[in-house]
């Protein structure tokens, strides 16, 4: 069996934490003997992250798997292929399609068994549900924060930190631009002719910028939530 090891690191520090590359290149050829595969290839990616898949090693991986060249991908850890959950997905289905099994060691798997497809699917999917949960957590704390008046990332127009640096509270000047940002909106005016006639009376946004009709726009079309001064 023909196979391509892949090794990556971001950053050096994380030699402290055993996934250097001198660590995960031994631990790829000791599983190539293990699994009696051929190491056709070993890429290595030195100092690049695993958010996505635009390193130079992983387009090389990756074209030796779409020409043919190898039956299995053999690394270290799950988490030196990527980071990404959606990428992930998407490295095994490529693989599936050539039928390039994935072999990694940390997590005994092996993609190329029943067995192993089923427990890296499990693991994908909960690991999917961890990141959705944690944004529903965000939200949550986000919109308990709103309610009581605290602020919440950028101060919307309309609106300034109170001394105590945590509460907001309006602002009268910012308002009464809004105000008559409405009351020519209920005139029939279209974005472009409103934003025209505040920079006509001398008004500017928040940074002294012009106003545009996106900025108009992104007001009406949400009042209340986050609307940043620009």
């Amino acid at each position: 069996m023909l196979a391509v090891g892949y090794a990556r690191v971001s950053t050096d520090r994380q030699a402290e934490f055993g996934v250097s590359l001198d660590a995960q290149v031994e631990k790829i050829r000791a599983i190539a003997v293990v699994q009696g595969a051929t190491i056709a290839d070993l890429i290595v990616d030195g100092g690049q992250s695993g958010k996505d898949l635009d390193r130079p090693g992983m387009q090389r991986l990756m074209r030796m798997v779409d020409d043919g060249a190898v039956q299995a991908v053999l690394i270290a850890k799950l988490d030196r292929l990527t980071r990404s959950v959606k990428d992930l997905a998407t490295l095994l289905e490529r693989f599936e399609k050539r039928k390039v099994a994935l072999i990694s060691v940390a997590e005994s798997l092996d993609t190329g068994s029943a067995s192993g497809r089923l427990v890296i699917t499990i693991m994908t999917a909960v690991s999917q549900w961890e990141r959705e949960a944690i944004g529903e957590r965000t939200r949550e704390a986000l919109r308990h924060k709103q309610g009581r008046g605290e602020r919440t990332g950028s101060v919307q127009y309309g609106y300034r930190l109170c001394a105590d640096g945590v509460h907001v509270e309006p602002d009268d000047d910012e308002q009464a631009v809004l105000a008559h940002i409405r009351a020519l909106r209920d005139d029939s005016r279209t974005l472009r002719a409103i934003a025209a006639e505040l920079n006509e009376a001398g008004m500017r946004t928040r940074r002294g910028s012009l106003w545009r009709h996106t900025y108009i726009a992104s007001y009406l079309g949400r009042v209340g939530s986050d609307v940043h001064g620009r």
